[in-house]
């Protein structure tokens, strides 16, 4: 715990801090493109790129190494596999745009055919003299364990980039999610957009290799966004949320995975992101489960009350025993089923409500009462008090004798 503690408030060491921070930047930027990436329901597109930066990262090791090079200087395998990640997001766009393919066939096709040409790369450069100190494997998973300071410094000042570009697009971006022939005819191009908006999910896959891996960045790219749906409707809200979530997510995960360098850092990050989004699943107000079960047990106590009070006014025995034990909890019943004073005089408001809805059915048909009434709300929630009193004055009339 104490180690944790030193590794969340940045007192692990000059490098263990600069990668949180750095995972941290990456997060805050994943989560952001992965917000716009959601709404233009464009997300697993970056699976594609994600996986297509494989053989980018086998072929510039390659390149590296046959000059002479160190084949594992960071911004040439970075270089290395955005070019591969570029062609395998043309390669999609012109699949879906050139044959009857869909869109999630072009992109299954591309990752396959791409993680198996790395695979089969990566196999290579174990014949290479200088390739079995390579150690490019720490690319699918992530690692940061032995990272350099240069590179965690590429890392932070790269995802600070990419944070920087989607905050720059985010109008662009949010017109293009949800109404791309208003923002085509009010000048914004949908095309340059989407392409803006996958050149950061991009950038953002490339940078999250040597933290998070090819494997899983993706899901760094989805999941904030995906938790913070549940808290908001708005957009910017939502946005902000899974930037916070990200960057939260990528820091927490860094600074977790610093601590025992035999834990992979990718999948570390990945696991705070969902143990967020498990919290926003059962825990959000608006669309968790929790609030959920709450909002199906109050209406069905609602129900249950509401015709219980119902019978009661009718002189009809009740044996529910949810009905029984609510009106019990209530008071308007003793433990024997008899009722008290404030039972008799809350069935006569509920009958009494009950006439008043079904008079107002036949008085104000132009006012919609019928859609209105649900069982259960007062008449007075949908009815203005003139109206109300005018039901009210052909009720008592019906019923004043002759």
């Amino acid at each position: 715990m104490t180690g944790l503690i030193a590794a969340l408030t940045l007192q692990g060491g000059w490098n263990a801090s600069l990668v949180a921070v750095g995972a941290g930047m990456l997060g805050l930027a994943a989560g952001g493109a992965g917000a716009f990436l959601f709404l233009r329901k464009r997300a697993l597109v970056s699976d594609a790129a994600s996986h297509a930066t494989l053989p980018g990262v086998a072929a510039a090791f390659l390149v590296m190494v046959a000059f002479g090079g160190d084949g594992r200087f960071l911004p040439g395998l970075m270089l290395g596999s955005a070019i591969s990640a570029g062609l395998g997001l043309a390669l999609v766009t012109w699949i879906t745009r050139a044959t009857r393919l869909a869109e999630d066939a072009a992109i299954g096709a591309v990752l396959s055919v791409s993680f198996g040409l790395g695979i089969v790369l990566l196999t290579v450069i174990q014949t290479v003299p200088a390739g079995k100190a390579a150690g490019l494997e720490g690319f699918l998973l992530g690692s940061t364990a032995g990272m350099l300071q240069s590179e965690a410094v590429t890392i932070a000042l790269a995802g600070a980039v990419a944070a920087g570009l989607v905050f720059l697009l985010r109008r662009p971006m949010t017109l293009v999610a949800f109404d791309p022939e208003h923002a085509e005819a009010t000048g914004v191009g949908v095309w340059r957009t989407d392409m803006a908006m996958m050149g950061v999910a991009l950038l953002v896959t490339v940078v999250g290799l040597k933290i998070v891996g090819l494997v899983l960045i993706v899901a760094l790219l989805i999941i904030p966004p995906v938790a913070a749906r549940f808290w908001t409707d708005r957009v910017s809200t939502l946005a902000l949320l899974a930037t916070a979530i990200g960057g939260v997510s990528g820091f927490v995960g860094a600074a977790i995975s610093s601590i025992e360098g035999r834990l992979p850092t990718g999948p570390i990050i990945v696991l705070v992101a969902f143990a967020i989004f498990v919290v926003s699943f059962l825990a959000s107000p608006r669309r968790g489960v929790l609030a959920e079960v709450l909002r199906r047990r109050r209406l069905e106590a609602r129900v249950h009350l509401r015709q219980g009070l119902l019978a009661l006014a009718r002189g009809e025995a009740v044996y529910d025993r949810l009905t029984l034990r609510l009106l019990f909890s209530r008071g308007w019943i003793r433990a024997d089923g008899a009722m008290t004073d404030a039972g008799r005089a809350a069935a006569a408001a509920a009958a009494r409500d009950e006439a008043r809805w079904s008079l107002a059915r036949r008085l104000l048909p132009e006012a919609g009462v019928a859609e209105r009434y649900d069982g259960l709300s007062p008449i007075g929630d949908s009815l203005t008090p003139d109206q109300v009193a005018e039901i009210d004055r052909h009720l008592d009339l019906r019923r004043a004798p002759a």
